[in-house]
């Protein structure tokens, strides 16, 4: 039972480590670009009705060629937030930044911050940027009359991957804490508690730098041009009926090419999006409650941990590992689609992936590499087994030949080992089988020496580049070592062990085969018995 609990122990412990290894391959994120493409592909064409209240009002080419070239005067703008208001749109996002007041006409300002104030609805961003990479990060604000006249200020900061793709962002961002909202969450009206991951350490952060809180993947309506979208221009001159309008959550932002920002996203299919098109898409992600919640680094590593560590444990099982190996493989990305398309929780499956992988191909090398073993051991005594015994005879006869080198060849047999086993049992014989091939293998230790079980109680040894002076001292090793170890064979009892040993040493000539090398030492090995046993004899006799 103790034996059966340290083989366990054991085991558990070596499970425990691999796995402790893939939560840590996991925590750094060393296959993040594998498990975005996983996520691309399982989100790309997960589409769902956007919002019907979200519209795009798209500074687009036809509405630069209607209105001519960009930028507009701020009257124009005004003009389209009241024509809004008169519409009954139920919120705007002004996606435009006006950071700094007309020098050529002071009174366009004064009438778009009017016109703000009067619709009572206006969301404008704020960005923040640094000047150069050393330098602490600003808010680009609205200048302050069109800031006191908005009804909220909302970030717009758009989080990129390390690939270029549009995955995620912060809900929540400010200088010195994260109190802006993002523009799609104001224009959706959403308030305080925003979802996602919320940053720790939150309290420790420093005043002057941008900091970003409330981290969500993105889940798309489709692909670009899923939110709907009508020209600026024609909402401008009434080509747009007011009742299109009416209870809308309007965005008005740039698509026209070349000078709107393009974002690649899961969804992209080779297709930019507008960043008014992303700041749809939040807004209708958090009214229709689709926001997908990465799970947390440590969370994610414990679960990569805990699926290896499974694996592990499996393998080592009475289990089929074929089985095993067909459960385990597909695991993690059943479960992550399923915390995906089930749950909105989104876990990166390709750490736990590998680590099986590479378990599973290590346990299949381990258990080739141990067969291989087995097939050419004896499982009692662990010496090579009989063909083991003849393959190296052979090899070792022709190198021999080669080389005219002497090669030494040993028979060794049990003393009445027959009385063992009849008198004592089984066991005790296979005590004694043990015990001699101990003492045999712990004589043979050289690269090329080998020491086989031949038979029941037969054992064989090979010493290549070895004449008969040195086959005969370890014979007499052998004896003398053999001599001096007893066996406990029945409460207390000691047997005296002896074992009986023919030599053949030879240099091969093209007539001596493996076959006549062992019937000489078999020879030999029947002088010795005849003798009176428990010692040894060579063929021919020497001196």
């Amino acid at each position: 039972m103790r034996a059966l609990w340290l083989r366990w122990h054991h085991r558990l412990l070596l499970a425990a480590a691999l796995g402790v290894l893939a939560g840590c391959v996991s925590y750094a994120k060393v296959f993040w670009q594998q498990d975005e493409n996983v996520y691309d592909e399982w989100v790309g064409n997960w589409d769902y009705a956007v919002d019907p209240r979200l519209l795009i009002i798209a500074i687009d080419d036809h509405s630069l060629q209607q209105l001519g070239q960009w930028p507009w005067p701020r009257s124009t703008h005004a003009r389209l937030l009241d024509r809004l208001r008169e519409a009954g749109a139920e919120r705007v996002a002004l996606d435009l930044m006006f950071i700094e007041p007309d020098h050529l006409n002071g009174d366009q300002d004064t009438t778009l911050a009017d016109a703000i104030k009067r619709s009572g609805n206006v969301v404008l961003p704020v960005l923040a940027v640094a000047p150069s990479i050393e330098a602490v990060p600003e808010e680009l604000m609205p200048m302050t009359a069109l800031s006191t006249a908005a009804a909220q200020l909302a970030h717009t900061d758009i989080e990129i991957e390390g690939d270029g793709v549009a995955r995620g962002l912060y809900l929540k961002a400010g200088i010195g804490s994260a109190y802006w909202p993002a523009l799609g969450m104001a224009l959706a009206g959403q308030t305080d508690p925003a979802p996602g991951l919320v940053n720790p350490m939150g309290a420790a952060l420093t005043p002057y730098q941008w900091h970003r809180d409330n981290y969500v993947r993105l889940r798309y309506a489709g692909p670009p041009g899923s939110v709907p979208q009508v020209p600026y221009s024609d909402v401008l001159e009434g080509r747009v009926p007011l009742g299109l309008l009416r209870g809308r959550l309007v965005i008005i932002g740039m698509t026209a090419s070349g000078i709107a920002p393009r974002l690649l996203t899961p969804t992209s299919h080779e297709r930019w999006m507008s960043g008014s098109e992303y700041q749809a898409n939040v807004a209708s992600m958090l009214l229709k409650q689709n926001t997908l919640l990465p799970l947390r680094p440590a969370a994610q590593a414990i679960v990569v941990a805990l699926l290896t560590l499974l694996c592990a444990l499996a393998i080592t099982s009475p289990l089929p590992s074929w089985l095993v190996a067909l459960v385990a493989m597909p695991t993690p990305l059943l479960l992550s689609f399923t915390l995906l398309r089930g749950f909105n929780v989104w876990f990166a499956p390709i750490a736990a992936v590998a680590s099986i992988t590479l378990l599973l191909l290590a346990w299949g090398l381990w258990r080739t590499r141990y067969w291989r073993r087995q097939a050419n051991h004896d499982p009692l005594t662990g010496l090579a087994n009989r063909m083991r015994f003849e393959e190296t005879l052979q090899l070792e006869t022709d190198a021999a030949r080669r080389s005219g080198r002497p090669l030494s060849l040993l028979l060794v047999d049990i003393d009445h080992f027959k009385a063992y086993n009849d008198t004592y049992g089984h066991y005790v014989g296979d005590r004694v089988l043990r015990q001699v091939a101990d003492t045999i293998g712990n004589l043979t230790r050289r690269p090329r020496d080998l020491a086989a079980r031949f038979g029941g109680d037969e054992f064989a040894i090979i010493l290549p580049d070895t004449p008969q002076s040195g086959a005969a001292l370890l014979a007499e090793s052998l004896l003398a070592r053999t001599r001096q170890r007893s066996i406990t064979v029945d409460k207390g009892q000691l047997a005296q062990v002896s074992v009986t040993i023919g030599i053949r040493t030879v240099v091969p000539t093209a007539r001596e085969t493996p076959a006549r090398l062992f019937k000489a030492a078999d020879a030999a090995l029947y002088q010795a018995k005849t003798a009176g046993r428990d010692t040894y004899r060579t063929d021919p006799p020497s001196g």
